[in-house]
């Protein structure tokens, strides 16, 4: 991307959110303000999760994710076709259980989502600006359909959906808009019968550039026992990459950081963009730069310096504020660290 310089840090996906706006270190915690109060304070968290971003060094920023109390539900609740008020109980990514909204007709769009949240960002820094949205497969993984019959068929809804509002967005002066698909270390079949195609709907006819972040979730209980289940080696990545490296995405975002992931892997993904997890979303320690910089030096092996991105394993929403400042800190002087070197 131009007018960046090498390893421009950037972040995977949310950030905690102030304790006035939702209970901190919590997922789908319910917002304390409502009506105009509650846009208000929303765009005030915006504000300040661009300063924790800005000052810790990042270049390519984002809203945290502020406005959405999910990442998944923060869009789909803005649909039609689909029922939150009377929830079904489903199994998530094979993984927990969770209530989750219905699928009971078709789903439709009745006005842009997010238009107004990236005029917002946009005019309120001079950075490059992120845009994360759903991908069509962890959106159908989050819900219980009622109505369409075929987790296909309604992820190419989605995808429909997805793709007129990453237009939008892209119209606005976002510089990468992307698609979170935690499914996708899951669903193995699914990705290579339907799950890429849905992902190249949905960014179909883009311009700016279009990311995927595929990772082993948030640092939740849930997540943190599933992954003491894998094994010595996480070679998820091994199923998704090569499909992803013939895609029209240009980056990929993975976990990376006090892993089992085998950093051969991120060899798979030649002529793409590779967005580095260096900072461990699922523990309160905070890494040191060199930390950071010992991650990017290990994935050099088999990223073009050109094309690596430190980034977060994912979102950092679960934990507390002053962790994931210092995190982003940490991150942001483990890449300016990586420069110096590389000079």
């Amino acid at each position: 991307m131009k007018g960046l310089p090498l390893f421009p840090a950037t972040l995977a996906g949310s950030l905690p959110k102030p304790s006035w706006l939702a209970e901190p270190e919590k997922l789908w915690a319910p917002w304390k303000l409502e009506g105009e109060q509650l846009q208000e304070g929303q765009r005030d968290a915006v504000r300040l999760a661009l300063d924790m971003q800005e000052k810790g060094g990042l270049d390519v920023v984002s809203d945290g994710e502020q406005t959405r109390k999910h990442f998944v539900n923060g869009y789909m609740e803005k649909l039609e076709g689909i029922d939150f008020a009377n929830l079904k109980t489903v199994r998530i990514r094979n993984r927990y259980d969770a209530n989750v909204p219905r699928v009971v007709g078709p789903v439709v769009r009745p006005k842009p989502v997010h238009s107004e949240d990236v005029k917002f960002l946009r005019a309120a820094t001079t950075k490059k600006i992120k845009f994360t949205l759903p991908g069509p497969m962890t959106m159908v993984d989050t819900l219980y359909d009622e109505h369409y019959g075929s987790r296909e068929k309604l992820a190419m809804a989605f995808a429909g959906i997805l793709n007129q509002e990453a237009r939008e967005l892209a119209a606005l002066g976002v510089d990468v808009i992307q698609f979170d698909e935690p499914a996708f270390n899951v669903y193995f079949d699914e990705v290579r019968e339907w799950g890429v195609a849905a992902l190249e709907k949905a960014r179909a006819g883009l311009t700016c550039m279009t990311a995927v972040h595929i990772c082993y979730g948030y640092g939740i209980e849930a997540n943190i026992k599933w992954k003491e289940t894998l094994g010595d080696e996480w070679r998820q990545y091994e199923q998704t990459f090569p499909l992803l490296a013939k895609s029209s995405i240009d980056q990929v975002s993975l976990e990376c950081a006090n892993s089992h992931v085998p950093l051969e892997l991120m060899g798979l993904l030649q002529g793409k963009d590779v967005l580095v997890g260096c900072i461990d979303v699922a523990s309160t320690r905070v890494e040191t730069p060199e930390d950071v910089a010992n991650v990017i030096r290990a994935a050099l092996k088999y990223v073009p310096k050109d094309r690596l991105y430190p980034c977060t394993n994912c979102g950092l929403v679960p934990l507390s504020r002053d962790v994931a400042r210092a995190k982003l800190k940490a991150l942001g002087d483990g890449a300016a660290l990586m420069r110096k070197e590389m000079v």
